[in-house]
């Protein structure tokens, strides 16, 4: 009996080592996958703003190509960074942003006139 490849190649079990979870599996991928496929969409265009799969693969399925990329180190899932969290009227620094204190200043003016006028 002859024995056939799994359906997908390189194994799940290996991509998932290299991506440390299914979710940056997947979003990695997907994002590369899109990437390649419009490479291939732009090819006879001559734009050239995509980057080209980076392993030559007889795989016809742009996810597939990620797959097989990821598998060979080209491409390396990382943790973005953490982004601080921002404070209304300040910016990431802790600084305040030029025009929050004026914008209150004159809010809290405008509800004074209207309580004279009353």
């Amino acid at each position: 009996m002859q024995r056939h490849d799994s359906m997908i190649n390189p194994p799940i079990e290996g991509l998932l080592d290299l991506a440390d979870s299914k979710f940056r599996l997947v979003t990695v991928s997907a994002k590369r996958a899109r990437q390649i496929n419009s490479y291939f969409g732009q090819l006879g265009d001559g734009l050239g703003a995509s980057i080209p799969p980076q392993i030559t693969s007889t795989a016809r399925k742009p996810l597939s190509i990620a797959f097989e990329e990821m598998d060979a180190g080209k491409i390396v899932p990382i943790e973005p960074p953490d982004e601080p969290e921002e404070i209304e009227g300040f910016d990431a620094d802790g600084e305040p942003l030029e025009g929050a204190l004026d914008e209150s200043d004159e809010s809290a003016e405008s509800d004074d006139s209207a309580d004279e006028g009353a």
